[in-house]
């Protein structure tokens, strides 16, 4: 926050795709938990349909994370699985987040004035 006040543009977190697969949860379980001060939240159309319908965040994230980090550490078994996820991340999203902007790419083509 000191480098804003100082006149520096904010980066922002990126929740993206933030729907739900699992049909048995909630359709705004992620729209929920991952309310934050100064984030951006990137959902399916269903999920921003259902937020609008029936959804109600309640209270956000602390803007400072509060207890995660304390969290965190006391887990080793949480360690273990983001560090998968982040491997799994890794290797895995550029290829489906490059093949989504490509097809985003052509249809906004497809459907400018010629």
């Amino acid at each position: 926050m000191r480098a804003y006040n100082a006149g520096a543009r904010p980066q922002r977190l990126l929740w993206a795709s933030t729907g739900t697969k699992d049909p048995k949860a909630s359709d705004v379980l992620y729209v929920k938990a991952l309310a934050a001060p100064f984030t951006v939240n990137t959902m399916p159309e269903g999920t921003l349909r259902a937020l609008a319908e029936h959804g109600v965040v309640g209270a956000t994230m602390p803007a400072d994370g509060g207890d995660c980090e304390e969290i965190r550490r006391g887990s080793p078994r949480r360690t273990s699985t983001c560090n998968r996820c982040r491997l799994s991340f890794k290797t895995k999203a550029p290829s489906r987040s490059s093949t989504r902007w490509n097809d985003l790419m052509a249809v906004i083509k497809s459907n400018a004035p010629s």
